[in-house]
């Protein structure tokens, strides 16, 4: 498995976009300077894997930052193969944080 730099993200569990959002487009743009807040997630999403790169790889090489309790490589149907990049959940936000520390730019062969 081969990572570029700075390829380990956070995936977020909220939107920028909510169905269910009130503001109109003037409040929107008034407030479009300031940060939204965003809860973090313990889920990561991991991209420019190695095509011959397993789940079972993934979770061994993550597995050393903190307790991984699943992940996921997304493959090509007709091949088998990686599509490059997947998904890895940990049991704590502290241990997502080592993760993305310890793993970002990191190389690793399949």
């Amino acid at each position: 498995m081969a990572l570029r730099p700075g390829l380990v993200r956070r995936f977020l569990s909220t939107s920028v976009f909510s169905s269910q959002s009130s503001v109109s487009a003037s409040a929107f743009a008034a407030n479009a300077s300031d940060k939204l807040a965003v809860s973090p997630s313990t889920t990561l999403f991991v991209h420019g894997l190695n095509k011959r790169t397993t789940s079972e790889k993934l979770q061994e090489a993550f597995s050393q930052f903190g307790e991984v309790v699943h992940a996921r490589v997304v493959t090509d149907r007709a091949t088998g193969y990686s599509k490059g990049y997947g998904f890895v959940n940990y049991a704590t936000l502290e241990d997502s944080e080592n993760g993305v520390k310890g793993m970002d730019g990191e190389v690793c062969l399949p």
